[in-house]
């Protein structure tokens, strides 16, 4: 997820205006879950910031440390001591299906979810008998099924047990994997629950999917102040402190956080998210993006399909192209390798406090670290590392 995981976990990363962590634990909520323990390492002061006790939401959170990231499994043992005697393990980084994740709560057996993909080479799979788990497969060229691994579990404390004699895996890591094959091995039964809808946010461009999921199912409030000559379509939510300005022109669904600064003169379209302090200024046009906090996009400028970091410029006439010529799927970068997005259409991936000078233009697929500054009329494309003047 780098650039846009440099200053803040990717669970903090928003989703149709709130942070994919919250997302998950509501769904879980609803689901019938109300005590959580919250393992946490990377940028946890995040975290723990914004959920506290978990009071303001309407459950309860304890919060385990992981020091050093070692795999899924370590991750789950160091929360041994706060897990209850049954329990449900989330993945961090997906969005679950809430049916499914509601039956998977009240079963009574231990539960592992599955979901059938087109690519399951990029996921550990699993080996079923009769509707139970036979093994789980890890990522390799040749997977024996479809059946990817979803990345929510029903278990008891009998995991813990288990992971005790998982070794190291090829990657150097305690894999939750592993020891759910010990368990089979022992002759533990695990229902495999398939789920019809399941959202992994694995790639940066992930976020404008579960971003669409979560708008279809929020609550949408005029807070601010919409001047006269402003046209609000469908859904929309103005944040409270918020103004939109005469002649803007808002397609739902929308999501506009606190204390924005929108038009005069612009036009909003569907699937847009945008934080806190976003200014958009007179002649801009942003479709199906996600910007968060603080950026500031100036008069003249088009953003389609993107994800933008915090505190960004957009200098006036930047221009982010989000589709080829010849109509194939847009190229991009994870760690720094090219790859294939699977999308018709994507703009840029930018990081944080990037500034962009007047008259720029982004390639569909670019990826910009953050802090990295741009010439006037300068054509931005790749991957883009280090800040430039």
């Amino acid at each position: 997820m780098r650039p846009l995981t440099r200053s803040r976990p990717k669970v903090m990363l928003p989703v149709g205006g709130i942070p994919l962590l919250e997302e998950i634990l509501t769904r879980a909520k609803s689901a019938g879950v109300d005590d959580f323990v919250l393992v946490v390492g990377y940028c946890q002061e995040a975290v723990r910031a914004h959920f506290g006790d978990g009071s303001a939401f309407g459950f309860r959170i304890r919060y385990a440390y992981q020091e050093e990231q070692r795999g899924t499994g370590h991750a789950l043992a160091v929360s041994e001591d706060l897990a209850q005697e049954r329990f449900l393990v989330l993945n961090g980084d997906i969005l679950p299906d809430l049916a499914a994740l509601r039956e998977m709560a009240k079963a009574g057996e231990p539960a592992v979810s599955a979901f059938r993909v087109a690519d399951p080479c990029r996921y550990g799979v699993f080996l079923i008998r009769d509707g139970m788990l036979e093994s789980v497969v890890e990522k390799c060229d040749d997977p024996p099924t479809d059946l990817a691994n979803a990345g929510i579990y029903l278990l008891d404390r009998r995991i813990f047990g288990a992971l005790q004699s998982v070794p190291l895996s090829s990657r150097g890591e305690y894999e939750l994997t592993d020891a759910l094959n010990a368990l089979v091995r022992a002759g533990a039964r695990m229902k495999v629950q398939e789920l019809q809808e399941w959202i992994e946010v694995g790639r940066p461009w992930d976020i404008l999917t579960a971003s669409a999921s979560v708008l279809a199912c929020r609550s949408f409030e005029v807070d601010g102040v919409v001047e006269a000559g402003a046209y609000l379509g469908g859904q929309v939510h103005v944040g409270s402190g918020t103004v939109v300005r005469s002649g803007s022109y808002i397609e739902g669904p929308v999501w506009i956080g606190r204390d924005c600064d929108i038009g005069p003169n612009c036009y909003i379209r569907s699937g847009t998210c945008l934080g806190d302090r976003v200014r958009v200024g007179n002649a801009v046009e942003v479709k199906n993006s996600t910007v968060m906090d603080g950026t500031k996009i100036g008069h003249l400028s088009y953003i389609g399909d993107s994800v933008i970091g915090s505190g960004c410029n957009f200098g006036a006439g930047t221009i982010v192209s989000n589709l080829r010529h010849d109509d194939r799927p847009v190229p991009s970068f994870v760690k720094g390798e090219r790859v294939d997005s699977g999308r018709r259409k994507l703009g840029v991936i930018m990081g944080d406090d990037v500034k962009t000078g007047i008259h720029t233009t982004i390639y569909p697929g670019t990826v910009i670290e953050a802090g990295f500054r741009s010439r006037p009329g300068e054509v931005l494309r790749g991957y883009l590392r280090s800040p430039q003047l």
